[in-house]
């Protein structure tokens, strides 16, 4: 008897494990799935050097270069607007994608969470990376940037809620670096675009949908009179007969309070 107690608080204790283990494995797969793509991994570096790649992105070596790749137009100007801020950033330039993306999100950031995004980190030649970063980085393409972490918590939702999107469309990959805190974002240029084109379709089909629904066209309808010419022994009596309506009817249609008229003249009369 006392084995068999023992043997059954062993297999409830036994069970309550297993389902406390599975409660933890999917509890921490949940929250692998809504943190891992701003947690980093190799994955997310090989993707972004694949990206870089099927660009024919150049790594740009020198200063030398980076103004070179300026003056030919493969990089452009970053320099901040009502929405957003560079500060700190040795080398204000990046490809074009990298700019129409900041200056989305940030135009988005700031009417959502009223403060300006701040860029950190554009286009870094090899020659000019910092100690710590990955020999892997995407910088030295043109086609990253790193943004400020804010203080302000429902900012920082908003923002790392975004990226998560964006990185789920395909379009970014998004890495939270603690080191100082910050997020380094690979732009995808020729997905990205894509995707921008995409809502700029979207929206623009929508407006054409609520014009519609505003002003709906109106149908084609046939006139309800159109216009008569006495004729030689006509009397309104005649002309009301002939077009189905009454006399009464033809007076209020042409303002007129005798029943005389007159051949040549020109009379409304309701259409049948």
């Amino acid at each position: 008897m006392v084995s068999t107690i023992r043997s059954g608080k062993t297999g409830v204790h036994g069970a309550c494990i297993f389902v406390l283990s599975l409660f933890l494995l999917f509890a921490g797969t949940v929250s692998d799935a809504m943190a891992q793509s701003l947690r980093g991994s190799r994955r997310s570096v090989n993707r972004q050097e694949a990206v870089a790649r099927e660009h024919d992105f150049t790594r740009i070596r020198s200063t030398t270069q980076l103004k070179k790749f300026v003056n030919m137009g493969l990089l452009v100007r970053i320099s901040g607007n009502h929405d957003y801020s560079v500060q700190g950033v040795s080398f204000p330039y990046a490809r074009s994608a990298v700019r129409v993306f900041v200056e989305r999100l940030a135009r988005q950031y700031h009417s959502a969470t009223g403060e300006k995004l701040v860029v950190t980190s554009l286009t870094r030649p090899l020659s000019r990376q910092p100690r710590n970063a990955s020999r892997h980085s995407v910088h030295p393409t043109g086609m990253a940037l790193d943004l400020r972490r804010s203080h302000n918590r429902s900012a920082r939702k908003w923002l790392e809620r975004t990226l998560l999107t964006l990185e789920g469309r395909g379009v970014i990959e998004a890495t939270y670096e603690r080191r100082p805190p910050h997020y380094h974002v690979a732009v995808y240029p020729r997905q990205y675009a894509n995707y921008v084109e995409e809502k700029k379709r979207k929206r623009e089909l929508s407006s054409v949908q609520a014009t519609e629904v505003a002003e709906p066209i109106a149908p084609q309808t046939q006139p309800s009179y159109y216009t008569y010419r006495v004729r030689r022994g006509d009397s309104l009596w005649t002309i009301a007969r002939r077009h189905l309506t009454t006399v009464n009817r033809l007076k209020q249609l042409n303002a007129i309070t005798s029943a005389r008229i007159y051949p040549g003249q020109r009379l409304m009369v309701p259409a049948r």
